[in-house]
């Protein structure tokens, strides 16, 4: 969902020296017919293409329709209240997105409709209620955990 914390838990991945990516600021995403975004599905399925050592770890945020075809190994569903959601999106400098009555209303409904579908799916559900570098740690202690 947006505001959830996508685009500040890729900066503190990459922080960490991860390579990891965000759908909408690193544009990978394109405008659809119906007023929504979706991926250019062949360029983040590059992105996934396995890395020159098998430990290579590639994180990848976004939230779209083709996310389903895509080759994921983990499937992360970062949540948060809504009324968090709602702070965020009034409150951040980086994206505008969020602050049109229309756009909130757009949210509030895709967390209602969308993210049930999305937690169905999850390998892991993160609360991101907590600091990001909180966050983080716990993305990285299950990734890491199960690719042992």
């Amino acid at each position: 969902m947006s505001g959830v914390g996508k685009s500040t838990l890729v900066r503190e991945l990459r922080r960490r020296a991860f390579r990891a990516y965000d759908a909408d600021d690193d544009g990978f995403g394109e405008p659809r017919g119906d007023g929504r975004w979706g991926w250019r599905i062949e360029r983040v399925a590059d992105v996934l293409e396995p890395g020159e050592a098998a430990s290579d770890l590639v994180f990848f945020a976004g939230c779209s329709e083709e996310q389903a075809t895509l080759p994921f190994d983990y499937r992360v569903l970062l949540t948060a209240p809504a009324e968090i959601l709602m702070q965020r999106l009034m409150a951040r400098t980086t994206n505008a997105y969020g602050r049109s009555e229309q756009q909130r209303a757009q949210v509030l409904a895709d967390l209602a409709e969308v993210e049930p579908l999305l937690r169905r799916s999850a390998d892991l559900i993160l609360v991101t209620t907590d600091p990001t570098p909180v966050i983080a740690d716990a993305l990285l202690s299950h990734v890491l955990a199960t690719k042992e």
